[in-house]
């Protein structure tokens, strides 16, 4: 699953008349193909990419790119905001999954992962997962270090020494309530500290409640 109902408010005006995953890159090729190739690169063939603002840039984009076999279950399906549990559109990332949440059970894979669509990078997928798996875990996070003094731009993740995950803060404000200085920091080798920030997921689909999850500093979780 791909997030990709970002508004993009940092890159404006480039997202004033589309959504921030549909914001032109290189010439022809747009901020979501960054992903769209990671998952396709690795092998990870049925792709649900959910939209929200200012999307038809992106949908357009996608269609016309990214045309898999659907008669041997490869797909790029893009689903817009449907207001499924309410009258309301999506009210955060977790909120959109938990919208779209049929889109897992009528597939009922083994793992999903869920994915930003508005991060250029490039990263083996299966790495990933094959942590997941053989950490044993239920969720699994891809992390990479960032400043401090940035860190109220992303969501954070706190570890304890094994890579597990203990806590986790959602743009946290320095002298606000929650205090950052008081958050799990990495030193970097050049006498800075750095934050966790977390915006890749593989999550187990075990008949049980979620209770584990690992990260670590880089695009792929070690443990």
């Amino acid at each position: 699953m791909i997030l990709a109902g970002g508004q993009g408010e940092r890159l404006y005006p480039l997202t004033r008349d589309r959504a921030k995953p549909a914001v032109p890159f290189g010439g022809r090729y747009r901020i979501i193909d960054f992903v769209i190739n990671n998952f396709i690169n690795s092998g990870f063939l049925k792709i649900k990419v959910l939209t929200q603002f200012k999307s038809n840039s992106l949908i357009e984009h996608i269609t016309r790119t990214w045309r898999l076999v659907h008669e041997i279950g490869q797909y790029v399906d893009v689903v817009p905001a449907q207001m499924r549990k309410g009258p309301f559109w999506f009210r955060g990332t977790a909120d959109a999954v938990f919208q779209n949440l049929e889109l897992i059970f009528d597939e009922q894979p083994e793992y999903v992962c869920v994915f930003g669509g508005d991060h250029i990078y490039k990263m083996d997928v299966n790495l990933m997962l094959q942590e997941h798996i053989e950490n044993e875990s239920d969720l699994t996070i891809a992390t990479i270090p960032v400043p401090v003094a940035e860190a109220h731009h992303f969501g954070i993740v706190e570890v304890d020494d094994d890579w597990r995950v203990t806590g986790f803060v959602e743009k946290p404000k320095s002298g606000g309530k929650v205090d950052m200085g008081a958050l799990w920091t990495l030193p970097d080798g050049d006498g800075h500290e750095d934050k966790l920030e977390g915006g890749r997921y593989v999550v187990d689909l075990p008949k049980k409640p979620l209770v584990a999850a690992t990260a670590a500093p880089g695009m792929v979780p070690v443990n």
